[in-house]
């Protein structure tokens, strides 16, 4: 891998390795973006078959959380660590206050939370070398358990995708299909029954399944049934990739809005159902209710302060459409141009900044 290659192409500004004999830490800290502010991005620690697969995964990620962060209005860039090691066996204490202490000597450009293989107590550990952390304890002034307020957002979300397919934002009668009943989308069911949704459920865990039967009335289906059940929307909250060759044309629905990361399986699927004339919420601008949530730890965290940044997703969703609109792109294009666009313009304004002040100090002169 031709790392500076790669990071020329891409604009990368930094990548981080750190090593910790003692403790077994291997890490890999990538930075993609800092215009809009600090990096923040989870750490995700995995078993990966090659330090080249590691790598290729960070900066997958940063890269994916400047989008999101820009996307979501956040005032920060995007970041991702990868911890290479079986987090079932290789964790332990000093780990991960070996890696706080990496963190703090970036002097806030990143700012981690929790992702895949990592947890609170983590951050916990994190947090006793380094501030540069959240989703850490209540107990230290964090916004606890992320899934209640992403199920939120997707919620308004969905609604500004309805608007756009139905005329009207209320979901009362809609017949919503959901997949995956985990934490988010149990919340997300929750919001959908009482505004008045028909709910058909899909889950490998049947005893999640049963509970939103018993819960919210839902109509249960086989997992692999839900693509094609008459519905008005498809809310994808479990694996990623479930919009692909084999399930668009089974598609009934005229909105797909969930939680899920990274639905569509190729870009291409997401130009398929742009010319079906189905209305998609981009998954990074829909599913950015967590992120939200925990950028908010950065002010002191404050629930109604955080919940109502949350709803500004509604406004994301309709700004995505008419990007899609103007410019007769498909939702997924228009997402990336909403965050490109805006990190556009700060540069600009940076740079002309810079320029108003060289300009009085050469008059100065």
């Amino acid at each position: 891998m031709e790392i500076f290659k790669y990071l020329e192409k891409y604009d990368y500004e930094q990548v981080v390795f750190c090593q910790d004999k003692q403790s077994g830490l291997k890490a890999i800290i990538a930075i993609h973006d800092t215009t809009l502010g600090p990096a923040l991005g989870g750490t995700r620690m995995w078993t990966y078959a090659s330090e080249e697969e590691a790598i290729e995964d960070a900066l997958r990620l940063a890269k994916g959380m400047t989008y999101k962060n820009a996307a979501a209005g956040l005032n920060l860039g995007g970041g991702k660590t990868v911890i290479i090691g079986d987090p079932r066996k290789d964790k332990n204490e000093e780990m991960f206050r070996a890696f706080g202490r990496y963190i703090q000597g970036l002097n806030g450009r990143y700012i981690t939370a929790e992702d895949v293989g990592t947890t609170v107590a983590d951050m916990d550990l994190i947090h006793e070398e380094t501030d540069y952390v959240t989703g850490i304890s209540p107990a230290f002034g964090s916004s606890g358990n992320p899934s209640p307020v992403t199920a939120y957002g997707c919620y308004v979300g969905m609604k500004a995708a309805a608007k756009e397919a139905f005329g009207t934002d209320s979901l009362e009668g809609k017949v919503v299909a959901v997949q995956g009943v985990g934490n988010v989308a149990y919340n997300l069911c929750k919001h959908l029954h009482e505004e008045g949704a028909k709910l058909i459920v899909t889950d490998i865990n049947k005893e999640a399944v049963q509970r939103a039967v018993n819960d919210f009335g839902a109509k249960a289906v086989e997992p692999n049934e839900i693509y094609g059940v008459d519905c008005d929307i498809y809310a994808p909250c479990a694996l990623g990739a479930t919009i692909n060759d084999e399930t668009i044309p089974l598609f009934k629905a005229k909105v797909i809005a969930g939680s899920a990361n990274n639905q569509l399986k190729e870009e291409r699927h997401g130009d398929i159902i742009h010319e079906m004339g189905i209305v998609y919420a981009p998954d990074y601008v829909i599913n950015a209710g967590g992120v939200i949530n925990v950028a908010d730890e950065l002010y002191g965290y404050n629930a109604e302060r955080a919940m109502k940044k949350v709803e500004g997703l509604y406004n994301n969703i309709e700004k995505v459409i008419e990007i899609s609109k103007r410019d007769g792109i498909p939702t997924y294009k228009a997402a990336d141009r909403l965050a490109e666009e805006r990190i556009e313009r700060m540069k600009n304004s940076r740079s002309q900044f810079l320029q108003n002040g060289h300009h009085i100090l050469s008059r100065r002169k």
